[in-house]
């Protein structure tokens, strides 16, 4: 357990000093990959993004596939479909581009709806369905998917449904003033991948993810993470509030703060910590998209202000 601790430490190390100045969102995107969730990344390009799933990939062992989501992209590009072989007089099955641990879908909003729901199936239930035949994809398998910002050219708003599959929802945003210099002076960014070394396999993150499963949320804390989703369906500045949905992932988060942590138990501290991130993209305002982000901030804040913490003494 303690192997895989300082494995997972020197991963983020080894992203951070590729992805600069970013440490606390790169903790979150391992947090959720820990949890077996999936990553929305909400940015402009050239952010470094795409940079950050495959030093991801590479550090994990993950078997890593790439698609730009244009608007002539099919579903059956994502899922699969069957070819005709003229040699054997049937119809053979070619896997399509979920077929893989790690799938980065490149700006996810610019696509047709109907391709987008070809990921609901798979990000859910980790299967494909292709002519009447469920296949499963490989395990683990995350989706980091990235989305231009709501209103860009040629995007559409992804659904409540699609948006419900992700784990957290979080953006990288520009670089503060020092990383953004060390970036011009040659230091971290693609040209720093080639540098970068397997430091996890894949049966170590699957075990891992099975301990992070068995890390235990008392009473309390599940009845503090409950009050919490139940505050977002009731404050006032909210169209719309998390579903019960958002209360699971936001469990199976704290639980992989607690694990990384070193701890067998979830504090509410790993909730308040991860709160934010989970909660972030489940709930609405009526504001615009630049007010929306700063707004929904500030009601998260205060429902954490407001929920009353369970005193938990030592724990």
């Amino acid at each position: 357990m303690n192997e895989a601790r300082t494995a997972l430490q020197q991963v983020m190390k080894d992203v951070n000093s590729i992805i600069l100045g970013k440490e606390e969102q790169v903790k979150q995107i391992i947090l959720a990959l820990l949890s077996g969730g999936h990553v929305l990344l909400t940015d402009l390009p050239g952010t470094g993004k795409t940079t950050l799933a495959e030093t991801i990939a590479r550090e994990m062992e993950l078997d890593y596939k790439r698609v730009q989501f244009t608007p002539d992209v099919l579903p059956s590009d994502l899922t699969g479909f069957s070819m005709y072989q003229k040699e054997t007089e049937q119809f053979v099955y070619q896997p399509g581009s979920v077929f893989c641990n790690l799938l980065l879908a490149d700006e996810i909003n610019r696509t047709s709806p109907k391709t987008q729901s070809a990921l609901l199936e798979v990000m859910e239930e980790g299967t494909v369905s292709v002519e009447g035949v469920t296949r499963k994809v490989p395990s683990p398998f995350f989706v980091i998917a990235t989305q231009n910002p709501e209103g860009s050219a040629g995007t559409q708003p992804l659904p409540e449904s699609q948006m419900e599959r992700f784990m957290i929802c979080l953006s990288l945003g520009y670089p503060d003033f020092d990383s953004e210099l060390a970036m011009i002076m040659g230091k971290g960014g693609r040209t720093a991948i080639e540098t970068v070394k397997q430091n996890l396999d894949i049966q170590t993150l699957q075990m891992v993810q099975k301990q992070v499963d068995e890390v235990f949320a008392g009473e309390e804390v599940s009845a503090y993470i409950v009050n919490l989703v139940r505050g977002t369906r009731v404050h006032q500045r909210l169209l719309q509030g998390a579903s019960p949905r958002a209360g699971i992932a936001l469990c199976q988060m704290a639980k992989a703060a607690a694990w990384l942590d070193g701890r067998e138990f979830v504090m509410p501290k790993d909730v308040q910590e991860v709160f934010p991130y989970v909660m972030g993209h489940r709930i609405r305002t009526d504001r615009s998209d630049e007010e929306n982000q700063a707004e929904k901030a500030e009601i998260l804040s205060e429902i954490l202000t407001r929920t009353k913490k369970p005193a938990m003494g030592k724990k």
